[in-house]
């Protein structure tokens, strides 16, 4: 069924009337000269312009485009607000096959849409984009970060994004075992690309052995080569979620990783991983509360890109940045407090203090 617009009705509802909408503006852009097909998502600036990355990703069709970005948008404003910036959650969706469908013109034509709000929306790399994508983004548009050191840009945030997820493990350690030290622990992650691959050195130079597992052989044999010991793979998620004796499992590609088939089926007594949106559905969060999996909120611990592109904005310094990303240990450990505390799932935790600060920010303007 659609509207009057040809919409969905299925996404309307969702943007004004379900849990998951609540969103200030929805853009759907178009540049036919160069096959541009985007949608901007603004779910919230009470804290500050919204601020989040453009995923370049073919979707099957233009719905399931809109309503991935109201969900990542959504989930900006809560990983920016529990990352203590002054930014609320944008993001935005180009429909296509970015190794087909990626050129300069397109690319030239986003960086004219997200120029034309005037600010209210901050864009970087995601899924799909890379630093070299930005430079070409900020040549239309001032609001554009994740560029490369050489044009004035902080250059690759999965650096940070890595480091900030690996405090978010040590805080899991800590909270479950007494010890934060992750060396001898056996961590399986799955997806091995921009992030995971700066995630296997923490945990190698730890000395923690490592699982991985990646859709594309040349990301798994790029792992196995720079790490010939300590790192071992597995065919797929499916064989990875039940590797005996798993500590710690980290979902590191895209989001829904923790559904009603993977749950009941993990061995690991840790989740904490950088892939977006995690739980496929409410109520996740609570299967793996009753089964006694710890659940590091994705948003929390794989805020370190964001913080990376959000400084770069006033003027890059990697050491503060890294400063900041190094708080996500604090940071997890908080929520681990308040949900034994509130008797609630760490999820809706987090999601109470990121509430709690958007609440004051709205309050303040």
């Amino acid at each position: 069924m659609t509207d009057v617009t040809g919409a969905p009705a299925d996404v309307l509802h969702t943007l004004f009337h379900s849990d998951q909408g609540g969103h200030e503006q929805v853009v759907l852009c178009q540049d036919r000269a160069s096959g541009l097909k985007a949608v901007i998502a603004i779910h919230s600036t009470a804290l500050g312009p919204a601020l989040g990355g453009t995923r370049f990703y073919p979707y099957a069709n233009e719905a399931e485009a809109v309503a991935d970005a109201l969900n990542l948008a959504r989930g900006m404003s809560y990983k920016n607000a529990m990352a203590g910036l002054d930014h609320g959650g944008g993001k935005a969706v180009i429909i296509g096959d970015p190794d087909r469908d990626k050129t300069e013109a397109l690319l030239l034509a986003y960086g004219r849409m997200v120029a034309s709000l005037g600010g209210r929306y901050v864009t970087a790399c995601d899924v799909g984009t890379y630093v070299a994508d930005m430079d070409v983004v900020a040549r239309e548009c001032r609001w554009t970060t994740g560029r490369s050191p050489e044009n004035g840009g902080a250059g690759d945030s999965s650096v940070l994004t890595a480091f900030g997820v690996y405090q978010g493990m040590r805080a899991s350690a800590q909270h479950l075992w007494g010890d934060p030290s992750l060396r001898g622990r056996k961590v399986g992650i799955a997806g091995v690309g921009k992030v995971g691959h700066h995630l296997v050195r923490h945990l190698r130079d730890e000395g923690a052995e490592v699982v991985i597992t990646d859709v594309r052989e040349e990301a798994v044999g790029r792992i196995l080569a720079a790490h010939p010991e300590g790192v071992t793979a597995v065919a797929d998620t499916a064989t990875l979620i039940r590797v005996d004796g798993l500590d710690i499992y980290a979902p590191c590609a895209l989001g829904g990783a923790l559904n009603d088939d993977t749950v009941p089926a993990l061995s690991a007594r840790i989740v904490c991983g950088a892939a977006n949106n995690q739980l496929a559905h409410p109520g996740v969060e609570k299967d793996l509360a009753d089964r006694g999996i710890l659940y590091a909120p994705d948003y929390v611990v794989n805020a370190g890109g964001v913080i990376q592109v959000a400084d770069e904005l006033h003027g890059f310094d990697f050491d503060r940045c890294r400063a900041k990303a190094a708080r996500i240990f604090d940071t997890t450990l908080a929520i681990f407090a308040r949900a034994k505390a509130d008797g609630i799932p760490p999820a809706a935790a987090a999601d109470r203090i990121a509430e709690q600060r958007m609440a004051e920010g709205r309050g303040a303007l």
